[in-house]
């Protein structure tokens, strides 16, 4: 009988000047980029603490140590793919994921399309098995005032 595990994630970092933004693995043009020792793309950060809980491996701090020069500067989906790697070790596949990222700026509706083939082909799930949406922070919080981005995800797995 087919197990389905339910998971939860959130990943949140600090707006600064002379960094790229980078969301979904892709470089959206902004006057600022995301603070952090990878690559700080908090869409796939969330989406990879979902997935690592409910297969209950733990969380991303976990696997890729922000402590660790390895992962000093390295491109989040190569995380992804290594949890995706970890996710199936335990027999689990994804069954779907479902996003949402907070930003006051810069408009992100034209990057989402790209977002989610390149989240899809880490994963190697169908694109339509993935939604990603974006809001504001409505200029209410650390968000609303442009100070940072945070995204959330959840993602059903099965055996």
């Amino acid at each position: 009988m087919a197990k389905m595990r339910i998971g939860y994630g959130y990943d949140v970092h600090r707006l600064v000047k002379n960094r790229k933004l980078i969301l979904g693995g892709v470089e959206v043009p902004h006057h600022s980029g995301l603070k952090g020792h990878s690559d700080a793309d908090v869409l796939i950060h969330a989406i990879i603490d979902a997935l690592l809980g409910a297969a209950a491996l733990g969380d991303i701090g976990k696997h890729f140590p922000d402590t660790d020069p390895r992962f000093e500067n390295i491109d989040s989906r190569k995380l992804l793919v290594e949890t995706r790697r970890l996710v199936a070790a335990k027999k689990m596949v994804v069954n779907n994921i479902d996003a949402t990222i907070v930003a006051q700026g810069p408009r992100l509706m034209a990057f989402i399309p790209n977002m989610i083939n390149n989240i899809a082909a880490d994963l190697n799930i169908a694109p339509y098995d993935i939604n990603i949406k974006a809001t504001t922070g409505e200029k209410i919080g650390a968000m609303g005032r442009s100070e940072g981005i945070s995204a959330t995800a959840v993602t059903l797995l099965q055996s």
